[in-house]
């Protein structure tokens, strides 16, 4: 058997480290799938909460004798929340641990599903909806990063792509039971994951990264065996995170304006403009106004959207299956040049009625569109982007970085979504032929900055992206 080459790694003082990587694949152990599926409970909240206002509109407007200008606002601030959450996400999950940020961001959930549940008043159900908006803001950095500290490197790519697992399923569950019951009792449904996820943080270690940043070496060490089994070697992982992370310490404390240093450019890039890339998509325009959609093109918006469920969860399961076998640079191009067909066909439908053309046919070309852009988005898209942006940011810049990309792909979630019923109204088929195009420039973007990083350590990720030079 061919013996394994060393890693090399570029110290402060220019001076490589040699680190041997371990020479078998560690198993996916008892304690890293409870771990990862208590810290995936914060996925569904997410999910849950941005699925709960599309089946509940009709029935909370009625009740409570809202505006719809007073609904879109119940709406639309959930996304400023998760702006507001998303800033402070990685400070809070880097001072008081991963495990301490999912347990502030779920009390802030918890509080505002049950707020939703007894409101009375529109302030209030803001108020509820805000809170939400900052707990999952923190969520949708600190559940991916989380994850992939905790698992090992055959198996991180999958494990860490079942954060979007859990937001479609979250999703998926408040579209479909959000028709049948009434909407207290889906806001008291979506409060169950807060308490569970809560709940089994208690139960789940903390990540060994976090550990070793914060000098904890002992417990570092004792968290991996812990994670990789009582008989595994982990000699050589605790050995490459402590080396790489005592590296990273002879560095100054990283501030904002040191992500934009020559050494993190290229991760930077890769990392913002994977989440740009993947919110100018569209998919959030086609995700919240999905019904309206199907409706103008002459298609029916109830089966349309459950069309869009049935389609959407089996293949973000292919997705995760795929991850770490296929790769995250295939997934993520095959994923893009899908949604740039689907919004193409969306788009050929609109313009095809426009014209006048294909009248019978086009409503349906309209559903084969829509449901290629869901299809291809949950493969990838959705998924991977989140995967890459766990690992290529080293632990020292990881909380301002994450912070970063997370706010980026908010800020992008809520131009698309504001702004996509103005671009309607200006053209039909020319939003979605914008759309096709961004989604193409995607397959060229991942074809030359975004690096492969499937059965890779972190720390080898990190450091053939960021070479550290002598400050």
């Amino acid at each position: 058997m061919e013996e394994k080459q060393p890693t090399s790694i570029i110290c402060s003082n220019n001076i490589p480290l040699l680190i041997k990587p371990p020479e078998n694949v560690s198993p996916a152990t008892a304690v890293v799938i409870f771990s990862t599926l208590v810290a995936i409970c914060g996925s569904f909240v997410f999910g849950s909460a941005v699925g709960f206002t599309s089946p509940t509109e009709s029935g909370m407007i009625s009740d409570l004798g809202l505006t719809l200008a007073q609904y879109s606002i119940f709406g639309s601030i959930l996304t400023i929340g998760a702006m507001a959450g998303a800033i402070v996400s990685g400070k809070i999950a880097d001072r008081f641990g991963r495990r301490g940020a999912m347990a502030f961001s779920e009390i802030l959930c918890l509080a505002g599903f049950l707020a939703i549940v007894f409101a009375k008043v529109a302030w209030l159900l803001d108020t509820a909806r805000l809170l939400i908006g900052v707990g999952i803001g923190i969520l949708s950095y600190v559940v991916p990063v989380y994850v992939a500290e905790i698992t090992p490197k055959n198996l991180r790519g999958g494990f860490t792509a079942a954060h979007q697992l859990m937001i479609c399923c979250g999703v998926s569950t408040m579209w479909l039971i959000g028709t049948i019951i009434h909407w207290r009792v889906l806001a008291l449904i979506g409060a169950v994951p807060c308490i569970l996820q809560f709940l089994g943080l208690f139960f789940i270690p903390e990540s060994p990264r976090w550990l070793a940043n914060n000098s904890r070496w002992e417990d570092c060490e004792d968290v991996l065996k812990y994670l990789r089994g009582q008989n595994a070697d982990t000699s050589v992982e605790a050995a490459e995170i402590r080396e790489y992370t005592e590296t990273l310490q002879h560095l100054s404390k990283a501030k904002l304006l040191d992500l934009f240093q020559r050494e993190y450019t290229r991760s930077l890039i890769v990392g913002v403009g994977l989440m740009v890339f993947q919110q100018f998509g569209g998919v959030n325009g086609i995700a919240f106004y999905a019904s309206s959609i199907f409706e103008s093109a002459g298609f029916s918006g109830r089966v349309g959207t459950i069309a869009m469920v049935t389609v959407q969860v089996p293949m973000t399961v292919l997705g995760m299956l795929l991850m770490d076998k296929s790769g995250r640079r295939p997934l993520l191009m095959i994923s893009a040049t899908g949604t740039c067909l689907g919004c193409f066909l969306t788009g050929l439908s609109f313009l095809l009625q426009d014209l006048h053309m294909w009248t019978t046919e086009a409503p349906f070309l309209a559903l084969v569109g829509v449901l290629v852009f869901t299809a291809s988005f949950s493969l990838g898209m959705g998924g991977v982007p989140w995967v890459i942006m766990s690992e290529i940011f080293p632990i020292n810049v990881k909380g301002l970085a994450g912070s970063l990309v997370t706010v980026v792909n908010w800020l992008g979630s809520w131009m698309i979504s504001f702004a996509f019923n103005f671009l309607m109204s200006w053209s039909s088929p020319g939003t979605f032929f914008i759309f096709s195009v961004i989604c193409g420039s995607t397959v060229v973007f991942v074809a030359l900055l975004v690096p492969e990083t499937k059965g890779r350590t972190l720390e080898e990720i990190q450091a053939s992206m960021n070479p550290l030079t002598s400050r």
